[in-house]
C-alpha cells in the first residue's frame, strides 16, 4: 500500500488524547510539513498562531462552541488567512507613490483576496493534519472559530485584513479514539461529476441517504435527515452566530476598500 494513501485513508477526526505532549522534534518537522503547502503566487497568504497559553485554550473551548476537548489538547494552532503582512508591505514599498505616478488609487484587498487567503490558509491546514497523522498524532478541525468573532480578535490581536479561517487541535489519540468506528462518506457518483455540474434530485437524495435514515433513531417532529440536519446544524444556534461573526469580518474587512 502506498503509505501516504494509507494515511489519507485512515485518518478521521480525534477528540480525545493521552496526557502526552508531542515532542518538540515532531512539532518542528509537522511545521515543516505545514509550510510547504501549495500557496498562491507562493505569497503564503496564512499565518498560523501556536496557541501555548492554557488560558488562551481554556477561552476557546468556551467561545468555539463550548468544546472542552479543545483546552486539554496539547497543540492548537490557528491558521488565519492574512493578507495584512503583504498589504503592510506594499505600503512599505511606498506602492502610494507608484499609484500616484500612474494616476490610480491604490488598491485594498477586497473579497478576491480574502477567498484567496482563505484557500492558502486551508490547504495548509490540511498538510499539518496530514503530517500530523504520519507521526500517529490525531486532530480536529475547529470551524468554529469564525463565530465570536470580536472576541476572538481581542484574544489573537487581529488586525484588518486577517480572518481566523479554521483552528487544529492535535494531539495522540486514547485506544478509545483509535478504535472508534470510521464515519462514511457519500459515493463519489453523487460529488464527482464529469465536464458539468449536476443537481441532485429526490431520487438521487433518496439513495444518498437510506442507510443514513435507516438508522435513524426516532424524533418527535422529525421525519427524515435533511430535517434533522437542518435542525441540529444549518439552523442551530451556532450557524446562526457564525453566519453573523462572518458578516462582521467581511464588512470590517472590506471598510475603506
Amino acid at each position: 500500500m502506498n503509505p501516504v494513501i494509507d494515511v489519507l485513508m485512515k485518518r478521521k477526526s480525534m477528540r480525545a488524547y493521552e496526557q502526552k505532549e508531542i515532542e518538540a522534534e515532531i512539532k518542528a518537522e509537522i511545521l515543516k510539513a505545514t509550510l510547504r503547502a501549495p500557496t498562491a503566487g507562493n505569497m503564503m497568504l496564512y499565518s498560523i498562531v501556536d496557541v501555548t497559553d492554557q488560558k488562551i485554550k481554556d477561552k476557546l473551548a468556551v467561545t468555539c462552541d463550548d468544546q472542552p476537548f479543545i483546552a486539554r489538547a496539547p497543540m492548537v494552532w490557528l491558521f488565519l488567512a492574512d493578507y495584512q503582512r503583504w498589504f503592510d508591505y506594499f505600503v512599505a514599498s511606498d506602492v502610494q507613490a507608484l499609484c500616484r505616478e500612474g494616476k490610480i488609487e491604490m488598491r485594498k484587498p477586497e473579497e478576491g483576496d480574502l477567498f484567496l487567503a482563505c484557500s492558502d490558509a486551508l490547504i495548509a491546514a490540511q498538510n499539518a493534519v496530514i503530517a500530523a497523522e504520519s507521526f500517529g498524532i490525531g486532530s480536529c478541525y475547529i470551524g468554529d472559530i469564525m463565530e465570536q468573532y470580536e472576541t476572538h480578535r481581542e484574544l489573537f490581536n487581529l488586525p484588518q485584513y486577517v480572518f481566523p479561517i479554521s483552528m487544529v487541535v492535535f494531539g495522540y489519540p486514547t485506544r478509545q479514539q483509535k478504535d472508534r468506528k470510521y464515519t462514511s462518506r457519500f459515493d463519489q457518483k453523487f460529488i464527482v461529476f464529469e465536464n458539468q455540474y449536476r443537481r441532485l434530485g429526490r431520487e438521487d437524495f433518496d439513495e444518498m441517504f437510506r442507510e443514513t435514515e435507516s438508522q435513524m433513531t426516532p424524533k418527535e417532529g422529525i421525519a427524515n435527515f435533511g430535517q434533522a440536519m437542518y435542525t441540529r446544524k444549518f439552523s442551530s444556534d451556532f450557524s446562526v452566530e457564525m453566519s453573523r461573526s462572518v458578516r462582521a469580518i467581511l464588512k470590517g474587512w472590506m471598510k475603506g476598500g
